[in-house]
């Protein structure tokens, strides 16, 4: 049965087309967990008038959906914790030329 350090390696090769960094680097996913054979992910965008607000989701399915055992995957959107710069990973940040983190 997958783990959800499984899933987050798919997550790991989704891309915003418009940000060289993947969705997990960038600061995207909230959580993972594996129910099952259902992996439900907890995610925001980095604004709600995100133009691939409805690639990206079908992106992540794809992936997950991959995983042996997997039958489903289930994304909520939320806005709260809002995302902000201050979520890229140093990975992320290191890609992006951001120097130091940013203070929240």
């Amino acid at each position: 049965m997958p783990t959800p350090e499984d899933a987050y390696a798919e997550l790991r090769q989704v891309h915003d087309p418009e940000i060289p960094v993947n969705i997990v680097d960038l600061g995207l996913i909230y959580d993972v967990k594996i129910n099952g054979s259902v992996v439900n992910i907890t995610m925001t965008l980095t604004s709600q008038s995100c133009p691939e607000a409805r690639t990206i989701p079908e992106v992540m399915k794809r992936r997950c959906n991959t995983l042996e055992g997997i039958e489903s995957t289930e994304i909520e959107i939320v806005w709260e914790p809002e995302w902000g710069p201050h979520l890229i990973s140093a990975e992320g940040r290191k890609i992006l030329g951001i120097d130091e983190e940013p203070e929240d």
